[in-house]
């Protein structure tokens, strides 16, 4: 853990709504630190959790239990004018883009500008700035009616930049898009990242999403924490069952049961899963298959790469002799070891 001020941190925090009599405990002990400069990812399949985790973090919800800080300062427990000051450091991208219909893509931009009290000339010159930024100066004068999705994200992400927060959090916000829209909006989230120095939150039930932007991921499930890793230990070692599952919506390398029945009628010979990175590869393996008479065949699987490193697990067919198979098979199992 870092010796520098967390962005955000939350220490045992949980969360509980009252529900027609009823208690329901949106979260419960959640400890978690977010450095500051990296994007950070929080997925969750619908009722985990990420909403109430967000809407903590801008202080539009209190913590039933525990503290939340922002930049080392408390935000619960403390005057709302306190508040108020710290949400002028948190920018806020929606799903939907919450853009002002009325407005100019200008307008929409200049809006936090002028509740912030600035001048005309300054504000035009951030206006400008951020629609360079942005890929929109050509389009200062349309309405969000005249905007594509992309578009109009984009716009709500100049407009959450405009007081230049130091924290932006993204909440949901390409599951509106199509996936080439997506990846344009997820670059520019890392240029804002990479160029601006900003830290960023990403909220989102799309593990691609978080193969694409995230330093660091956690998993929520049933307002738990349940996984928290780097985003390539998280894909290529998942230890939590709802990451594992999040995982193959994205990989697929694994075959399950139903598939693994499938290979077995299609291909002779005994059928081994197993996983692949940079420390791990199948030449020894393949050689000695070859040394001793066994037939090898990929049948299922592929590998990736993330962050710079490489990772998977392909699925064997190993025919030939029992004896010579075996071989095989216990040379990949010591792979690594």
């Amino acid at each position: 853990m870092s010796d520098s001020t967390a962005a955000v941190e939350f220490r045992s925090v949980s969360k509980v709504f009252r529900v027609g009599g009823q208690e329901h405990t949106a979260l419960a002990g959640i400890d978690l630190r977010i450095e500051q400069g990296e994007i950070f990812g929080v997925i969750g399949y619908s009722g985990a959790g990420k909403s109430t985790l967000v809407r903590l973090i801008n202080a539009l919800e209190k913590p039933t239990t525990g503290t939340v800080l922002v930049s080392g300062t408390p935000i619960t427990g403390v005057p709302e004018s306190q508040v108020r000051r710290l949400r002028r450091d948190i920018g806020m991208v929606f799903q939907q883009f919450n853009l002002f219909r009325s407005r100019t893509v200008r307008g929409n931009v200049e809006y936090p500008l002028k509740v912030a009290g600035w001048s005309r000339a300054d504000r035009a010159a951030r206006v400008a700035e951020l629609l360079e930024f942005v890929g929109l100066s050509d389009k200062a004068r349309s309405y969000p009616d005249q905007l594509s999705g992309g578009q109009k994200q984009r716009v709500g992400i100049a407009r959450a930049l405009a007081t230049s927060p130091k924290l932006l959090l993204a909440d949901e916000a390409t599951s509106a898009l199509d996936p080439e829209t997506t990846g344009e909006v997820l670059r520019l989230l890392r240029k804002v990242n990479r160029e601006l120095g900003i830290t960023i939150v990403v909220i989102t039930h799309e593990m691609d999403v978080i193969r694409a932007v995230a330093d660091r991921v956690a998993v929520l499930a049933e307002g738990r924490i349940v996984e928290l890793a780097d985003t390539f230990d998280v894909f290529a070692a998942p230890r939590a069952a709802p990451t594992r599952s999040f995982v193959e919506t994205v990989l697929r390398t694994r075959p399950g049961a139903e598939e693994l029945a499938r290979l077995a009628d299609r291909h002779a010979g005994r059928l081994v899963t197993v996983d692949v990175d940079d420390h791990r590869g199948l030449g020894d393996a393949l050689a000695t298959a070859a040394h001793g008479g066994v037939r090898v065949e990929v049948v299922y699987g592929g590998v990736s790469t993330l962050q710079d490193k490489t990772f998977g697990s392909v699925t064997l067919a190993l025919d030939g002799p029992d004896g010579a198979v075996a071989t095989v098979v216990d040379e990949l199992e010591r792979r690594g070891a």
